[in-house]
């Protein structure tokens, strides 16, 4: 269980230390930001048309988050996580409506008009698709089961899903409490992956967090740590040009993962999703060291096979 906990509202969120433990997205400029990020990064990229085509699924998702908003209320189900000590919207335990398949249509009608030829297969199937069979391919694809689901599908359904959690993360009441202790891997929102940590600037200058490939929100975790395994000793720290770079890869020698982080203070545009996905070349290098990544991009999930 993750050491960063949130508690229900009127609970005193004591924390170890005045580090801010859990920050939530900001998705009135979360996605726009983003999108605005892959054009920049597409020019003259090699894997430029994915990245424009990435940036239309983020306005897309844009858009379908602002056409269908939702409002939830939270209090049962934070009074649950504080009692059992899990993510109140663990992947694997909170039950979710119908209300992300609304996402999904809004998604793909959106997509549809101009999606690459080799898209539109794709779309026409989900859009077919009943409705347990969504669920049932949503199922899978958070229990990382790809295969069953195809590399293909799994980042339109993923939109779909991380907006959903996105919108429902937001609403939170409860404020985030840190305690002393370890497994902070994966997101104490909705015990979900990272997709790369962020180095930032700003209020949180010098601090690092993890974003979460799921809900959006970023969770503190301290530097010269592996965010997989968490330990210290073979830490090492690789980039494709200078040691400035803005973008990095972590590699863990214990584990044998990586992950990428990110430096504000050396270009304060980089952006988790759009700036991993950018840095293939980087995952390239990183495999042929014999590194397994870690983290999860919502735009380039493996064949499964």
């Amino acid at each position: 269980m993750s050491s960063i906990r949130i508690v229900p509202p009127g609970e005193v969120a004591k924390t170890a230390g005045a580090i801010p433990p859990l920050l939530f997205a900001n998705l009135k400029s979360l996605y726009s930001r983003r999108a605005e990020r892959l054009r920049q990064l597409a020019e003259s990229h090699p894997l430029g048309d994915y990245l424009l085509f990435a940036a239309s699924v983020v306005e897309a998702q844009q858009n379908a988050h602002h056409d269908h908003p939702l409002t939830i209320d939270l209090t049962g189900v934070l009074e649950a996580s504080a009692s059992s000590g899990r993510a109140p919207l663990a992947v694997k335990y909170f039950s979710r409506s119908p209300h992300w398949q609304t996402l999904l249509a809004a998604i793909i009608a959106e997509l549809e008009p101009n999606a690459p030829e080799h898209v539109q297969p794709v779309l026409e199937s989900l859009s077919k698709a009943s409705a347990q069979e969504l669920e049932d391919l949503a199922t899978a694809l958070l229990a990382g089961e790809i295969a069953q689901v195809g590399s293909d599908k799994a980042p339109f359904l993923w939109a779909a899903l991380s907006i959903y959690w996105a919108q429902i993360a937001t609403q939170i009441p409860g404020k985030a409490r840190a305690e002393y202790g370890e497994e902070r891997y994966n997101c104490p929102v909705c015990d979900s992956p990272p997709v790369a940590s962020v180095v930032h600037i700003g209020t949180e200058t010098g601090l690092r967090y993890l974003h979460c490939s799921l809900c959006e929100s970023e969770w503190h975790m301290v530097r010269v740590k592996c965010s997989n395994c968490e330990q210290t000793g073979h830490l090492n720290y690789w980039s494709l040009d200078t040691e400035h770079a803005a973008v990095k890869a972590e590699s863990c020698g214990d584990c044998g993962s990586y992950l990428k982080i990110l430096y504000q203070d050396k270009d304060q545009n980089v952006e988790p999703v759009a700036d991993d996905l950018a840095s293939l070349i980087l995952d390239a290098k990183m495999e042929g060291e014999n590194f397994a990544r870690s983290g999860v991009n919502p735009f380039l999930f493996p064949s499964g096979e």
